[in-house]
C-alpha cells in the first residue's frame, strides 16, 4: 500500500467532518465523530510511536492473525476494543477533528523518511514496522469509513 491510498482515506475521513454528529444506533453505538476521532488518533499515535521507536530493537514477531488480516485487507467488526490512548473523549468538537486531520497530514509525510525497522507494537499483531505502516493505517481507516458509510446510508 502506498501514501496515496492513505491520503485518500484521510481525505475521505475529513470529508465527513461536516456530518460528525450523525448517528445510527442500529449500525454503531457511536456517532460519526467517534469513528473520525478514533481513526485520526490511531494515525497520529501510530506514527508518533514509530518515530520514537528504536529500530535496533525491532523483532519480526508479526502474528498469524496480523498476516491473515493484512492479506485479506480487512478487520472484522466488533472484535477488538480500542486501547485507552486512542479512545475519543465524551465530547468531540469539530475543531478538534480539523486540527487532528492537519496533524495527520503532516505526520503521514514523515513515514517515508523513517528507518525500515522503525516500528510500533500492536496488541494483537505484534511489531509492525515501517513497510507495513501504510497498509495497517489504510485497512484500519477503511474499516471505520465502512461503518461511517453505513451510518449515513440508513
Amino acid at each position: 500500500m502506498s501514501i496515496q491510498k492513505l491520503n485518500i482515506a484521510l481525505n475521505t475521513l475529513e470529508s465527513y467532518i461536516e456530518r460528525h454528529n450523525v448517528s445510527n444506533i442500529k449500525i454503531s453505538k457511536s456517532a460519526i465523530a467517534w469513528h473520525i476521532d478514533h481513526s485520526l488518533k490511531v494515525i497520529n499515535n501510530v506514527i508518533a510511536a514509530v518515530q520514537k521507536s528504536e529500530p535496533d530493537t525491532y523483532k519480526n514477531n508479526f502474528s498469524f492473525l496480523g498476516k491473515v488480516f493484512f492479506a485479506i485487507g480487512y478487520f472484522p467488526r466488533g472484535k477488538a476494543k480500542a486501547p485507552k490512548h486512542v479512545k475519543p473523549p465524551e465530547v468531540i468538537l469539530k475543531e478538534d477533528l480539523i486540527s487532528q486531520v492537519a496533524l495527520a497530514k503532516a505526520n503521514i509525510k514523515t513515514i517515508a523518511r523513517l528507518d525500515d525497522n522503525a516500528y510500533f507494537i500492536h496488541p494483537l499483531f505484534g511489531n509492525i514496522n515501517t513497510p507495513k505502516i501504510y497498509r495497517f493505517l489504510v485497512i484500519h481507516t477503511n474499516h471505520h469509513l465502512k461503518i461511517i458509510n453505513e451510518i449515513i446510508k440508513k
